[in-house]
């Protein structure tokens, strides 16, 4: 499982540093694709598989399905760690997650999400009220 918070920075060839904590779990062969609120997914094999599984459940007959799929699919890259533990985002993803110098990778369950710092920092000055968000959780079971 994937948790906690991680501040580096992105250098002049597009790498990053994966956290140390995040690398055995993560593998030797993993999945970058567009995530959602404007950062990047980076999903272990084993669990994209699984991701790619439910996605190809989906009915195709369905225009909002087929563009989800469409979204994730089209952008995602296998990718795999340099033995200094850097990755390289390509130049489409770090576009889409405005990341330029400074990021955040945190952790996400079974996957890592990977942010620029002012869009982490405009997502948590958001209007998000965790009180409300737990409350709508507990509707859901949670």
């Amino acid at each position: 499982m994937f948790i906690g918070e991680y501040h580096h920075s992105i250098d002049a060839k597009g790498r990053i540093i994966i956290p140390s904590k995040f690398r055995d779990e993560l593998g030797y062969k993993f999945i970058m694709t567009k995530g959602l609120d404007n950062c990047l997914f980076i999903y272990p094999w084993e669990e994209w598989k699984k991701f790619e599984e439910k996605l190809m459940s989906l009915p195709m007959a369905s225009k909002d399905a087929r563009a989800f799929v469409r979204y994730f699919f089209s952008s995602a890259v296998e990718c795999d760690i340099d033995k200094q533990g850097r990755l390289t985002i390509p130049p489409h993803l770090r576009e889409h997650a405005k990341i330029d110098k400074e990021l955040v990778t945190i952790g996400v369950m079974s996957r890592i999400e990977v942010w620029s710092k002012q869009e982490w920092i405009n997502y948590g000055n958001s209007n998000l009220s965790y009180d409300d968000i737990a409350e709508r959780m507990a509707e859901l079971g949670i």
